[in-house]
């Protein structure tokens, strides 16, 4: 829900991040501190924002800090190598996943390795308060976190705000050998996240007002204006799963033997009820017993912050679509302890190191400018070990095009700027009457409403609302398996050696051609909750429709495992398996005739009629060709087919 989710951006950054070194990005051990040649400095745990000019001085030493520690391994170059190789169809390892037990053996931090970071972070007068595979949790007062990271913790303004940072990059002692990854939490800025589905928080029931269309072009808006020259149609009601399936080439595959994850924060307490009932309603195969499972936190925080009965909707509508798509496939939902960063991490965590699933969805993120170095790291390590694994992770590209709109600034979102995920944008689907694939454009609207005598649209086309993101990162360098795809004034327009590009493949988005929900929501009257039903899109939709395309691939190729799939996506490009996207598919202007409810339920409050267009977004363009709105395109009939060959 990005779009309505801009209060939890109030902490955005408005600095660009520097160019992060490829050995940060890709998870290596930090460089050798050249100031102090007895510590290893822990590159990108300087804030860009960590400005002299908002430099306001010593923070208190007395005030508290909750730090993470993260473990580099023994062996982080071989883990980003073994990650490339097992995920590289032209490699001699590709497909020789590991075991979670064995990966963690080969390339995890060993007990020696843990004791010794355990015994310096005591020895500097810091709590250990928990050990994972990946992490050492402390806590202290500044005093203890300064002498143990070699620099000062000071007051820095941030916006409108004031938060502590350190002053200079921190740093570990030499003699830990390179245990050390990075450190989390010398800086206490909010990192949350938030996700990326179009729709209001569901605290009350939302709904969508009539008329409808059934499928695209069902229903012409006869009575209202044209728009670019003609008649439009009516918003779709909702697509459902036998469109879906039917748009992307899903033909007899269901999923079946392959297990998918979804991660989220919080989770909905009538996830399964909501879900049975949906597929009933809609012609979907039932859930079996044990087909949908949920792993929860002990207890959630930050429940106000996060808006946590926002991410309700978010569950439900991943949860379905999966289910729409690949019916078949086993369900996992991982719930984070809140919005927070650190939470979803362990969420991905869990995932990774229990092996919960091969392929993960995930409807989340934030605008790069907010995602610090640090961070970076210790995500990109987390998808290593999945691609190691031979899990693949998924990445909604974002619901606010070049977020210039939303932030002032040009940029792509995170964590879909990895290199170590697949980023999936989003398009405008047209589905025809006999659930025949018409066309797509890149999704990105521009709104103009009823003029009060009905005879025009003012301001016609209008102001641009939402739209998939999209754009070249600035901190992340081009990956190997975009080079030769991806155009290069993309990959070049930030820096001259090129840059990861997002997204890398896409599927139905827009909120006007979106997906039918349903989900028990709390009436009008504000007491009673009943299960409803409406429309919704954003790239939170694409994510979990490709994670379940990818469940249908990875069954036609026999349940092997398909893991980090991003070299197998660049390979098939040019070969026919792809709707190639772009913003004018047939010649003319695009748009469509929408009727809402303004207070968002029933039409008590009165109706508010507007024209939406169709592959207008922002300053990013769906062109022939790899293009930022939708990558390689979307999957056509042909492309589950083709992992049976593999």
């Amino acid at each position: 829900m990005r779009s309505n989710r801009a209060r939890l951006r109030a902490t955005s950054m408005a600095a660009t991040l520097p160019m992060l070194a490829g050995a940060l990005a890709l998870g290596i051990p930090a460089a050798h501190a050249a100031d102090n040649p007895a510590r290893d400095a822990l590159a990108g745990t300087k804030p860009a924002w960590a400005t002299a000019k908002a430099d306001k001085g010593d923070a208190s030493n007395g005030a508290q800090v909750s730090l993470r520690v993260y473990l580099a391994g023994k062996d982080a170059a071989g883990l980003t190598a073994y990650a490339r190789a097992v995920s590289d169809p032209s490699s001699p390892l590709y497909g020789k996943y590991l075991s979670s037990k064995k990966a963690q053996t080969r390339f995890g931090a060993t007990k020696a390795q843990v004791a010794a970071v355990k015994s310096w972070l005591t020895s500097n007068g810091l709590k250990v308060t928990g050990v994972t595979r990946h992490y050492v949790s402390v806590s202290g007062d500044v005093a203890a976190a300064e002498k143990a990271f070699g620099t000062q913790l000071h007051n820095f303004t941030k916006g409108s705000k004031t938060y502590r940072a350190p002053s200079k990059t921190a740093s570990v002692p030499d003699s830990l050998k390179g245990a050390v990854l990075t450190v989390t939490g010398l800086d206490n800025a909010p990192h949350m996240s938030r996700h990326d589905d179009q729709l209001p928080p569901p605290e009350t029931v939302f709904r969508n007002s009539g008329p409808f269309s059934s499928y695209y072009g069902s229903n012409i808006a006869s009575t209202l204006p044209d728009a670019y020259g003609s008649k439009i149609p009516y918003a779709i009601k909702g697509y459902t799963g036998k469109q879906l399936r039917a748009a992307y080439g899903a033909g007899s595959y269901t999923g079946k033997g392959v297990r998918v994850a979804i991660t989220d924060a919080y989770a909905s307490p009538t996830i399964a009820l909501d879900a049975q009932t949906y597929a009933t309603k809609h012609g979907d195969a039932k859930w079996t017993t044990g087909q949908l499972h949920q792993v929860l936190p002990a207890k959630y925080t930050n429940t106000k912050d996060c808006s946590a009965a926002g991410w309700y909707g978010e569950e439900t509508l991943d949860v379905e679509a999966v289910h729409a798509v690949a019916p078949a496939a086993d369900v996992t939902y991982v719930g984070s302890a809140s919005c927070m960063d650190a939470d979803l991490l362990d969420s991905l965590s869990k995932v990774v190191d229990n092996h919960l699933a091969d392929i993960v969805s995930n409807s989340w993120g934030d605008i790069e400018a907010n995602q610090t170095p640090d961070l970076a790291a210790a995500y990109d390590q987390v998808f290593q070990f999945g691609a190691v694994e031979g899990i693949g992770f998924y990445f909604s590209s974002g619901d606010n095009g070049d977020e210039v709109a939303n932030t002032g600034t040009k940029q792509v979102d995170t964590p879909a700027n990895s290199a170590w995920v697949t980023a999936v944008g989003g398009t405008s689907l047209a589905v025809g009457k006999s659930n025949n694939y018409q066309w797509e454009t890149g999704w990105g609207t521009e709104k103009a409403v009823l003029s009060a005598d009905g005879k025009s649209w003012t301001n016609f086309p209008g102001a641009f609302t939402s739209g998939a993101g999209g754009g070249t990162s600035k901190t992340v360098a081009e990956p190997y398996y975009q080079k030769g795809v991806v155009p290069n004034a993309l990959a070049t327009a930030n820096n001259a050696e090129g840059n990861r590009v997002v997204p890398d493949i896409a599927a139905i988005a827009d909120p006007n051609t979106g997906f039918l929900v349903g989900q028990t929501q709390t009436m009008p009257d504000g007491k009673t909750q009943a299960y409803d039903e409406y429309r919704i899109g954003g790239t939170s939709l694409a994510a979990p429709v490709i994670a379940a395309v990818q469940a249908l691939a990875q069954e036609a190729r026999g349940g092997k495992a398909i893991g980090f799939a991003n070299p197998e996506i660049y390979a098939r490009y040019g070969k026919g398996v792809y709707h190639d996207v772009t913003d004018n598919p047939t010649g003319s202007g695009l748009a469509e005739a929408r009727v809402d409810f303004a207070n968002g339920y029933d039409a008590t409050g009165g109706l508010v009629t507007s024209v939406r267009s169709l592959g207008k977004d922002s300053s990013l363009s769906a062109v022939k060709g790899y293009d930022d709105v939708t990558g390689v395109g979307s999957p056509a009939n042909g492309y589950v087919e083709s992992y049976k060959r593999h």
